[in-house]
């Protein structure tokens, strides 16, 4: 039996917020009345660690009781026929709970949390708060394992070499515009099929070669599935 084609996503809040999970740029820099740069940066885990744990903790929770969509099982079900993997945007878990087994997450998650002194000191959190107080093995405070605004994306060079081994690849629920993680696209062979999967047409310098499913999240990957099985199933 021949191996499996080498199917690689790349998801972004589309695909969570069709499980009710609200998104930055949906909400105008605004999320549950919070102000984006007073909670998901650097500078406002100095000025207000309180405020940004009370932020995550929200979010967790909310994630928490979230359900994945049928986008989500529908990536998960193309692993039956093709060697799929995921680098997700999203903090959430719900690519996880679907039952996708390769997913990476450029941006962090929201289950778990890590030493302010070791970013390398990560422990599962999966539900439960943070609160000022809690303290990793170390001894130093706990902050959610999150990439905020201004901080490098450590994952990104391990995200650019799964998209450069892709013979297919599918981009969901993301607009390409935030960088550096909309300049993944670019490292994709030259011969390899590609999918968009967007209401709106993505803001990509050349469309050309890309087949655009000018659909939601959810019946774009009931479309995409018929469209390979076509040719792969």
């Amino acid at each position: 039996m021949p191996d499996k084609k080498r199917l690689v996503v790349l998801s972004g809040s589309g695909i969570s917020a069709e499980s009710g999970l609200a998104t930055f740029r949906d909400s105008g820099g605004l999320w549950e009345g919070y102000n984006v740069n007073e909670v998901a940066t650097p500078e406002a885990w100095g000025q207000n660690p309180e405020l940004v744990l009370d932020f995550y903790n929200l979010r967790r929770k909310q994630a928490a009781e979230a359900s994945p969509n049928a986008a989500h099982f529908g990536l998960a079900e193309l692993e039956s026929i093709f060697n799929v993997q995921i680098v997700t945007q999203n903090v959430d878990d719900l690519h996880e709970r679907a039952g996708s087994n390769e997913v990476l997450h450029l941006h962090g998650e929201l289950t778990k949390a890590r030493s302010v002194e070791n970013e390398h000191l990560v422990i599962e959190i999966g539900s439960k708060p943070v609160h000022l107080g809690d303290v990793g093995e170390d001894g130093y405070q706990l902050r959610p394992h999150i990439v905020w605004f201004g901080e490098m994306v450590p994952m990104l060079e391990k995200a650019a070499q799964i998209v450069s081994k892709a013979e297919i690849l599918v981009v969901i629920g993301t607009s390409l515009v935030v960088y550096p993680a909309a300049s993944l696209v670019h490292y994709a062979p030259v011969h390899c099929e590609k999918f968009i999967i967007d209401p709106s047409t993505p803001e990509l310098n050349s469309f050309e070669g890309w087949e655009h499913f000018k659909t939601n999240a959810t019946e774009g990957i009931q479309l995409l599935t018929e469209h390979l099985k076509k040719d792969y199933g």
